[in-house]
């Protein structure tokens, strides 16, 4: 002990008040860091899923290092009349300074309270479509989809979005509260095929390989319509027709969840061109040309003349 108190005479600015406020820090510090450890093995123990547990455990860091700052600044700045007055001094210097970072911080708070989106769900941001792997204070994370890959696979890129993207743009999410989408197939055959046959082929397909979607998605719509106002007359699937410009369109309509968009559409398309080339009856459109020549009064055509 006779030690320690030389020791501290050597270096007076750490004696007094000074040196309480030091120890004072260190303990909050420790005991912060402790409580997110304790939080965290609770978390890996009572919640499985490890989507929510991510969200969750980067939540209660959040809230942690916010409540030891702010305990930290109390311990520091004891000696104002109110540590609010000093906060928002500061945070209005911040404010004008630190405004994007300001605005990520606001978006932030608005993904964590209102939760447009979680980790693991498909959305879209402005342009950018792609599967949330990661939120933080200042951006988020997506897994990206689309952009030069056709159909809804990803890219392998990863795509890092400020927070504050989500006050000024829209968000579309893909699996939130109803994991199904509905997705169109169309087909052109041409006026001279039979296109009640064609039809019933289809309708035959999407009923064997589209219908067990629906029945999936019933239950879901039914939880959906608890929370959301949302109004489907049906949910099977439906086939309709259309005159195009070379021909029938044929439109197939299904729901699918939002990730096997582009497997289901393997599976029709295998078995509809199975079905169509063994009909001698069904051939699909294509764009062509057709030359007509003006008869000539005297010898049928037209004759040009060529130069001398």
């Amino acid at each position: 002990m006779n030690n320690i108190n030389t020791w501290l005479k050597q270096y007076e600015f750490l004696s007094g008040p000074l040196l309480a406020k030091v120890f004072s820090s260190i303990i909050v510090i420790i005991l912060f860091t402790l409580v997110q450890k304790i939080i965290v093995k609770l978390l890996k123990n009572k919640v499985k899923d490890i989507g929510k547990r991510h969200e969750w455990e980067k939540t209660s860091r959040y809230i942690v290092v916010f409540l030891g700052t702010i305990w930290v600044l109390r311990v520091w700045f004891e000696g104002f009349e109110s540590l609010l007055t000093f906060l928002g001094i500061v945070s209005a210097g911040l404010a004008i300074a630190l405004k994007d970072l300001v605005a990520n911080i606001a978006g932030w708070i608005f993904i964590v309270s209102r939760h447009p989106f979680h980790v693991g769900d498909r959305v879209q941001i402005g342009e950018i479509h792609g599967d949330v792997i990661d939120i933080r204070i200042f951006q988020f994370t997506v897994l990206e989809i689309r952009n030069w890959i056709e159909s809804d696979q990803s890219t392998g890129r990863l795509i890092h979005i400020p927070n504050g993207k989500v006050l000024t743009e829209p968000q579309a999410n893909y699996t939130q509260g109803f994991k199904f989408i509905w997705n169109e197939i169309s087909t052109v055959i041409t006026f001279e095929s039979d296109f009640r046959e064609a039809k019933k082929i289809t309708e035959q397909t999407l009923e064997k390989i589209a219908e067990p979607f629906a029945e999936g998605a019933q239950k879901e719509f039914e939880e959906a319509q608890k929370k959301y106002l949302i109004f489907y007359g049906n949910i099977t699937s439906k086939v309709y027709l259309r005159v195009v410009n070379n021909g029938i369109e044929i439109i197939m309509r299904y729901l699918v969840p939002a990730r096997q968009r582009r497997d289901s559409e393997l599976l029709i398309w295998e078995e509809i061109l199975s079905q169509f080339f063994k009909n001698s009856n069904i051939e699909f459109a294509y764009n062509t040309s057709r030359f007509y020549y003006r008869k000539d009064e005297k010898d049928g055509f037209l004759k040009t003349e060529q130069p001398k």
